[in-house]
């Protein structure tokens, strides 16, 4: 299959061009640099300079593709989520981005388009688990998401296949969050959003690209791609702090990042959301079934 992929020099696409490649696709995918496009072409893919807003041009580089795969993102620092402002430039490519990339991908002929989206746009449930059925309930630094998500959905409606990937909050090698949260838990603290018992999503990025990779034969829809055991912030907490032998003597924000209001709030839910569509679907599972062995895989792996 002849695939092009945006966000190809991001922290998934990293790990999703080497497993392309050897799945047999052939990959091109968006550089914005030399630099970036020397990285590609070292990974196997062919590298194309173009902008994610110009739908004409972008139509041109996808031409003769069969599949378009936008993971496009421009996710602030840890220490930035909680202001509106730093998630401008990720809501426009959320809004903008994928609007020229679903128009150009119609233009083009190409028969599936797949839209990169978060789990948490889900409701606080508390325990329960969460699955595709339960509508969204967004707030702000989310909404974005949703412009996304439609517009992938109209693709598939109008088009061919339009598939959306829900993930959890990435972590893994080549991530600087999780460098940001290691370099935290090795200093004895521990990083905790919200209350203890709340349930958190995450992937590990392997797992992530491995997913993408699945979603290229499943039919249209809305999947779910995190672990399959969501630990508690707590939970998630700790298992950064064993990975690196450091227990943490202090956690925060904790409940302070409600103080955030709106802005945080989408954060801090308990979201207890199952895989099981996806897993049933595509026939995948995560290497790594929840955060504990995922960061102990990414502190081995150096």
């Amino acid at each position: 299959m002849k695939v092009f992929l945006t966000g190809g020099t991001g922290a998934i696409g990293r790990h999703l061009v080497p497993k392309l490649v050897e799945a047999g696709h052939e990959v091109s995918a968006l550089a914005r640099s030399p630099e970036k496009a020397d990285g590609l072409q070292r990974q196997g893919a062919t590298p194309v300079q173009v902008s994610l807003f110009d739908a004409e041009a972008l139509a041109a580089a996808f031409a003769g593709h069969d599949a378009v795969i936008n993971l496009a993102t421009a996710i602030p620092s840890t220490a930035r989520y909680a202001f509106r402002r730093a998630w401008r430039a990720n809501d426009r490519i959320r809004t903008e981005g994928s609007t020229a990339v679903a128009e150009a991908a119609r233009s083009a002929g190409v028969g599936r388009l797949i839209q990169e989206s978060v789990v948490f746009l889900y409701p606080d449930r508390g325990d329960e688990w969460i699955d595709e059925t339960v509508e969204p309930d967004v707030f702000p630094i989310l909404e974005a998401n949703l412009v996304a998500e439609r517009n992938a959905r109209e693709f598939g409606e109008q088009h061919g296949a339009g598939v959306v990937l829900r993930f959890g909050l990435f972590y893994g090698p080549g991530s600087s969050h999780s460098d940001e949260m290691l370099s935290f838990a090795r200093k004895r603290f521990g990083v905790q959003l919200g209350r203890p018992g709340a349930y958190q999503l995450a992937i590990h990025l392997e797992d992530a690209a491995s997913a993408v990779v699945a979603a290229l034969d499943v039919p249209s829809g809305t999947y779910n791609v995190c672990d399959d055991e969501p630990l508690t912030a707590r939970e998630f907490t700790d298992a950064i702090a064993a990975a690196v032998g450091r227990r943490p003597w202090l956690r925060g924000p904790g409940r302070l990042t409600s103080l955030g209001g709106r802005n945080t709030a989408a954060l801090t839910r308990s979201q207890r959301v199952s895989n099981r569509r996806f897993r049933q679907t595509a026939s995948w599972s995560p290497r790594y079934p929840d955060a504990r062995a995922g960061w102990a895989a990414v502190v081995a792996a150096g």
